[in-house]
């Protein structure tokens, strides 16, 4: 009876001792088979690195897919300018997300290569600028903190030059608006086009701030056609 019992202990016991092998090699097995956390260059013990999201979709210039045409970085935020093939419709890209139509673009301007300038400041500022007719017309976007807007109004030079420059030195850029002064003449007319010309500067924030002297042509002003202008160039425009 005692060897009987005995063989019942050994019996239990083995049954025991063999389920705790298996599951301490079943969490082993867990063990090893959980997949490590890495960082970016592989090293392990930190969090995964999240899968990359959709690509962004495509962004349309007017009835065409767009392309880059010039791009500036500003404030650290890059700024694109994106048009169709023939330069016709332009939007312009800010950051990642941020993507705004032109107004010029029902100006009939058409949109180069050199059309995008930006100015970093105390204000961030950009103007994008083209062609139309005998002139210039020109959009500018400027940050307020994080958010980048359009101001909403056109500039237009009949003489085919818009800049960007800070004339007040406030640390903001200003935009020089080259015009013929020709009281009384149509604009584009030719008794306009044969009249003299002067420089225009406007503030962001204020509006035309003054202008300059006339001068014959717009070769004569500094820095043409990416015009340079300082305060003491300034006077009242003429009325």
């Amino acid at each position: 009876m005692r060897t009987q019992e005995a063989r019942a202990s050994r019996s239990v016991l083995f049954t025991a001792l063999l389920a705790v092998v298996v599951t301490a090699g079943v969490i082993v097995a867990v063990i090893l088979l959980r997949p490590q956390a890495s960082t970016p260059g592989g090293a392990p013990g930190a969090y995964p690195v999240p899968e990359p999201g959709p690509a962004t979709p495509g962004v349309n210039c007017g009835h065409s897919a767009c392309r880059e045409i010039g791009a500036m970085t500003v404030g650290g935020v890059p700024v694109v300018l994106l048009a169709d093939e023939a330069g016709k419709q332009g939007v312009v890209k800010i950051g990642a997300d941020t993507v705004i139509p032109l107004i010029i673009n029902d100006m009939g301007v058409t949109l180069k290569g050199d059309s995008l300038r930006c100015v970093d400041g105390a204000t961030p500022v950009c103007l994008v600028r083209g062609e139309v007719g005998g002139g210039a017309a020109g959009e500018l976007f400027v940050a307020r903190g994080e958010i980048w807007r359009d101001t909403g109004k056109p500039y237009f030079s009949d003489a085919g030059t818009v800049a960007l420059s800070d004339v007040t030195a406030d640390g903001v850029a200003d935009v020089i608006v080259v015009r013929h002064e020709c009281p009384g003449a149509q604009s584009g007319s030719a008794r306009c086009a044969a009249a003299p010309v002067l420089a225009e500067v406007y503030d962001v924030g204020r509006g035309s701030v003054g202008c300059t002297r006339r001068y014959t042509s717009p070769s004569e002003l500094r820095g043409w056609p990416d015009v340079r202008l300082t305060k003491a160039d300034l006077r009242p425009c003429p009325s």
